[in-house]
């Protein structure tokens, strides 16, 4: 199960710590929590599952009446395996006599609320008990009605669990985005084997050995901004679409899944255990083949989540000759979907480009699991590996007969290359580790490697998007090797002083003479609204920021006072009246490096000083303004004798009640 929160930075993936068994490990729960949290995969939670799930029994209806004082409620009676039914007050609308549903028993805790139920009146009538949908059993978002079990299947279990005794602790691991391996059971399992925490058991899926082959033709248009790059499909005919077997149920439900059928289940399996995003069509819906293009405006399809989208332009999609069949990595359409009564699947297994995925998910607000997986980077190699396993499921619990790989290509993918110089890992990480453990390592992680002389030629993993430089490989040398080895090291002792610039102790001189003159310094953004900026601009060009932080921060201030006038306002709005403020600050002039320039800028609003019986009260002006400039270049070291003013002031300056202060004939200007 995927979790998410609103920092979107972190994703959580929920596994079973038993699935990772089928890839060779054996340990407890406590030593795999303490390993996982060393390869730096933080173990937010551990989920007790079975505790929740054990009082819930299958139940059967045996009669439904209308509440006496409530016109959309029925009171059932219910068999739940015991001697005499149980009533329950229902208020879904598909409660009815002969329904086998799920009946959870006072005492038992409901999994979406953590609500523990107890016998209760509801308008008059004792309920014991509920009978639950699959959103308050956490399985789906449906709460329309109770759930509705197959009566064929759950006839002679009345009474007995619904959920599995074999459900193990669930581990809650945050995935940060760099790690989209890590978004399957396998990748976890790699990382682990590569500590030395067990063995990894690389699965040999069964190849797929078909004298048939795939009869849809599959086209991927060669076209601009195209976001998908391969397509593999594998075509299996005359199957037996059903309920999936109780070991993959239990697998999905253990982590929040909601099983659907065996097709559908086992394409959400290969997803979770490989982290290899499938999709199933049925075949017989598909008209004249597939064709894999770009969206035209306008085009509309329904997709699985029973939505209707209207499609912008180029968005990647899968089409057939009657129109889209889905958005290509995020969501299918219902006029393809399988059903329990498909015969002919098509499975689709194919790499689309992450950005492209993250675009249109975005502009459409449609999330899946599939697109959070292609958004962040899927193996581009694993498109074969991953159809023999659905086939080689599908073809074991539904039958049916497999044609051979179909894999389209528009681009060929290459693997990354990096020269690492061995030596670079102790001039970064303080501490040796031989060449030896570092190609061991690497070779566990999945790289490919070389040994030279003093440096190994590495080809990265094609599930390792993220490692793309030489720092990335010293990052997974310190990982794996593990930083509890790394030795404490003391810092040495120096008695280098602290220095400031001639620059630096000027400014922090005039700052604490401005505030001793009961100025109050300010500290803004070094960006600010373009319509204020215009006020103070002499023919020169706003520098735009290309992604502000809001759209009143949008460009780089080319004056100081474009800030201070804007809190001087919001003061005087909240009734500070007598105001004096100053910042030392960055202002801009242009992009390029050296056109931009720390400068001191003040203002004064109000009265001169606060009432006093001393002295008459009486506004701020020009002079006032002077004086401190003045004073305060005096008491910074400037005779005042050599200071010169004029009034070639900026035209956004009062034109008879301002100036410029400059040092000596030469007019260096300070003010």
């Amino acid at each position: 199960m995927l979790k998410y929160g609103i920092n979107d930075l972190r994703a959580f993936f929920e596994c079973d710590y038993r699935w990772l068994n089928h890839f060779g490990f054996e340990s407890t729960e406590a030593q795999l929590i303490e390993k996982l949290t060393d390869i730096g995969l933080e173990v937010e939670s551990v989920e007790t599952p079975s505790s929740d799930f054990d009082a819930f029994k299958i139940a059967k209806i045996i009669k439904t009446e209308k509440h006496p004082d409530a016109d959309r409620l029925k009171v059932c009676d219910v068999d739940v395996g015991e001697k005499d039914l149980v009533k329950v007050v229902c208020g879904a609308p598909n409660a009815r006599e002969g329904l086998f549903t799920i009946y959870a028993p006072p005492g038992a805790t409901i999994p979406k609320n953590k609500m523990k139920l107890s016998i209760s009146k509801i308008r008059g009538v004792t309920s014991y008990g509920m009978l639950c949908s699959e959103s308050e059993l956490s399985l789906s978002e449906d709460s329309d009605g109770i759930i509705e079990l197959d009566q064929s299947k759950y006839n002679k279990k009345i009474g007995k669990k619904y959920f599995s005794k074999n459900q193990s602790n669930l581990i809650d691991l945050s995935i940060t985005p760099n790690r989209p391996d890590c978004l399957g059971v396998k990748g976890i399992a790699r990382d682990l084997a590569s500590t030395g925490f067990g063995k990894f058991v690389e699965r040999k899926e069964k190849k797929i050995k078909s004298k048939l082959n795939q009869k849809i033709k599959i086209q991927i248009n060669k076209e601009k901004n195209q976001g998908c790059t391969s397509f593999g499909s594998c075509l299996i005919t005359n199957i037996k679409n059903c309920e999936s077997p109780q070991w993959l149920k239990d697998k999905l439900i253990s982590i929040g899944q909601k099983p659907i059928s065996a097709v559908v289940d086992i394409t959400n399996y290969v997803m979770l255990d490989l982290n290899r995003p499938l999709h199933a069509y049925d075949a017989d819906k598909i008209d004249k083949g597939i064709i894999v293009r770009n969206s035209k405006k306008g085009e509309r399809f329904t997709a699985l989540d029973n939505k209707d989208y209207t499609l912008e332009e180029n968005m990647c999609v899968i089409s057939d000759n009657t129109g889209v069949l889905g958005l290509g990595g995020i969501i299918g359409g219902t006029r393809s979907g399988t059903e329990l009564d498909t015969k002919n699947v098509l499975i689709e297994s194919a790499y689309f480009d992450p950005r492209s995925i993250r675009k249109t998910s975005k502009l459409l607000n449609i999330d899946t699991d599939a697109k959070f997986r292609f958004e962040r980077g899927i193996d581009p190699l694993s498109i074969e590996q991953g159809i023999n396993r659905a086939a080689e499921l599908i073809k074991e619990i539904c039958g049916g007969e497999v044609s051979r790989i179909d894999i389209q290509k528009i681009e060929k993918f290459e693997k990354t290359k990096i020269e690492f110089d061995s030596n670079l890992f102790e001039k970064i990480s303080g501490f040796k580790i031989s060449t030896k453990e570092m190609t061991q390592i690497l070779k566990h992680l999945g790289f490919e490697v070389k040994s030279g002389k003093n440096n190994l030629k590495l080809k990265v993993p094609s599930w390792r998007p993220d490692v793309t430089k030489p720092i990335d490989v010293v990052e997974e040398l310190v990982r794996i090797h593990g930083y509890d080895k790394i030795k404490t090291i003391d810092p040495e002792k120096t008695r280098i002083k602290p220095t400031l610039t001639k620059s630096q102790r000027q400014f922090h001189f005039l700052q604490r003479s401005l505030a001793s003159k009961g100025y109050l310094e300010t500290i803004t953004w070094s960006f600010t609204d373009s319509k204020i900026n215009d006020l103070f601009r002499e023919q020169k060009n706003s520098i735009e920021i290309v992604n502000p932080i809001s759209s009143d921060l949008n460009v780089l201030r080319n004056s100081i006072f474009s800030n201070l006038i804007f809190y001087l306002s919001k003061n005087l709005d909240r009734g500070f009246k007598d105001v004096s403020l100053f910042e030392i600050g960055p202002v801009f002039f242009g992009s390029e490096p050296g056109q931009q320039e720390t400068v001191i800028g003040g203002l004064n609003a109000g009265k001169k000083s606060r009432l006093s019986w001393l002295e008459k009260s009486r506004n701020v002006d020009v002079y006032d303004a002077k004086q401190v400039v003045i004073q305060t270049l005096e008491e910074a070291g400037f005779n005042p004798n050599k200071l010169f003013i004029d009034d070639n002031t900026p035209n956004y300056f009062h034109p008879g009640k301002s100036g410029r202060v400059f040092l000596n004939k030469r007019k260096e200007h300070l003010a």
